[in-house]
């Protein structure tokens, strides 16, 4: 499937993915999706195959074949296999299971608790069950793999919840989810550290029981998190939206119009990120085959960390 050859990403770009074979891909909200070869920039749109022009996740599976999903309300993911574009419905189910191979794919849209599990021939619609005592309803809004394997989830507004492959195990705080001044940002970033920490975009970051030298039967404990780290309580920084780990294991935050934090499990350091000396509303970081760091952002296209700063990327 050809797509159309352009010069320039667009300028909404949230989520940036590159896979085996080394190609970038960058997924809009507005303009489908962008491949680069390091050469040549392909925009590929619904006419080329896309199910939808809005991308919020792209996947590879063992075989190379790439997928991407987003806001729907067919619960549907589409499926590049280097030539061509194919769609796939998901399909009801209570099939939670655990595989090393499976893929487990965001699809946003109005129905609640859903997450969908990819297993190289069937997508999976599942429910995540409610946290014990909660009777409101949730969304979906990340999905993380631990380095144990497990699956974790990020919801909007009742905390955050991980599969183990047998049961659901919940951290249901008031602080996981909620700003002080009210109002709900959601569990959107969960990574962890080296030490086997996680942090969600919270007041706190939490030691799990069974990834921790902790000698304790509960599921978890509570530590401060970047906001009280940088000697200042800048309580902002704890509702950043995007986190990574780079390979010389320092983390790095994503602010919506406030850049970029590193923490280096020591001291704290800022990078803005700016345009005409404006700062620029940023969506996500990503850490690329390389190991480089690589900034999504709602208006001004891509930005990629060169040492110093993050600048402006330009096929």
């Amino acid at each position: 499937m050809k797509g159309d050859t352009v010069k320039e990403l667009g300028s909404n770009i949230m989520v940036i993915y590159q896979d085996k074979k080394n190609n970038y891909w960058f997924g809009s909200w507005k303009t489908g999706v962008y491949k680069y070869d390091g050469k040549t920039l392909i925009n590929y749109t619904t006419k080329h195959g896309l199910y939808i022009d809005r991308v919020d996740d792209i996947k590879e599976d063992p075989s190379g074949n790439i997928y991407f999903s987003g806001m729907n309300p067919n619960a549907t993911t589409t499926k590049f296999d280097g030539k061509s574009f194919t769609h796939i419905k998901a399909i009801p189910s209570n099939e939670w299971k655990l595989e090393a191979n499976d893929l487990w794919l965001k699809i946003l849209h109005q129905t609640n608790q859903k997450v969908y599990r990819f297993d190289g021939k069937t997508l999976y619609e599942l429910t995540l069950p409610s946290p014990p005592g909660f009777n409101q309803p949730f969304e979906i809004y990340s999905i993380y793999k631990d380095q144990k394997g497990n699956i974790w989830f990020g919801t909007n507004p009742v905390g955050v919840c991980r599969f183990d492959g047998k049961s659901f195990e919940w951290i249901t705080e008031e602080d996981v989810t909620e700003f002080r001044q009210g109002g709900s940002n959601g569990v959107r970033s969960i990574t962890e550290d080296k030490n086997g920490n996680f942090w969600f975009n919270t007041e706190f970051r939490y030691s799990i029981y069974d990834n921790s030298p902790l000698k304790s039967n509960q599921f978890y404990t509570r530590h401060e998190s970047i906001g009280s780290l940088d000697g200042k309580n800048t309580s902002i920084l704890n509702e950043y939206l995007s986190t990574v780990r780079d390979n010389d294991n320092n983390l790095w935050f994503v602010t919506y119009r406030d850049g970029v934090w590193k923490y280096d499990g020591k001291k704290i350091t800022h990078y803005p990120v700016q345009e005409n000396s404006t700062n620029i509303k940023l969506f996500s970081i990503y850490k690329d085959n390389n190991g480089d760091l690589w900034l999504g952002t709602h208006e001004n296209g891509v930005y990629k960390f060169n040492g110093n700063t993050f600048e402006k990327f330009k096929p």
